[in-house]
């Protein structure tokens, strides 16, 4: 069994920054891509960044330029730099990670979320 923890959410100002951080733990052998989604009140969930093992990464137009993802393999922690936010970053921010087990099984697993409030 593995998990992902988040956390670094909170309340911010506008222009206010956050660093969030998402540790995964368990019977780990390895991670592949780890990812950053959120969902808005209302909205369906969407992609924020993603960053593969060896380090690439890929950004929703939205937040580019204020939004940086990076990763500790050592740690099997993705964390996620958030910058000049605005009101429209408000959301649940949630992650991910493909995990391979020990036992040589994959899967796709998900975070429990943490709560991002952005005020004006």
């Amino acid at each position: 069994q593995v998990q992902l923890v988040e956390s670094g959410g909170g309340l911010v100002q506008a222009g206010g920054s956050l660093r969030l951080s998402c540790a995964a733990s368990g019977s780990i052998l390895s991670i592949n891509a780890m990812g950053w989604y959120r969902q808005a009140p209302g909205k369906q969930r969407e992609l924020v960044a993603t960053i593969s093992r060896s380090g690439s990464t890929n950004y929703a137009d939205s937040v580019k330029g204020r939004f940086t993802v990076s990763r500790d393999n050592a740690k099997n922690t993705v964390y996620l730099q958030m910058n000049s936010l605005q009101p429209e970053d408000t959301a649940i921010y949630s992650c991910n990670a493909g995990v391979i087990y020990n036992s040589g099984r994959y899967s796709l697993t998900w975070g429990q979320g943490t709560q991002v409030t952005v005020s004006s």
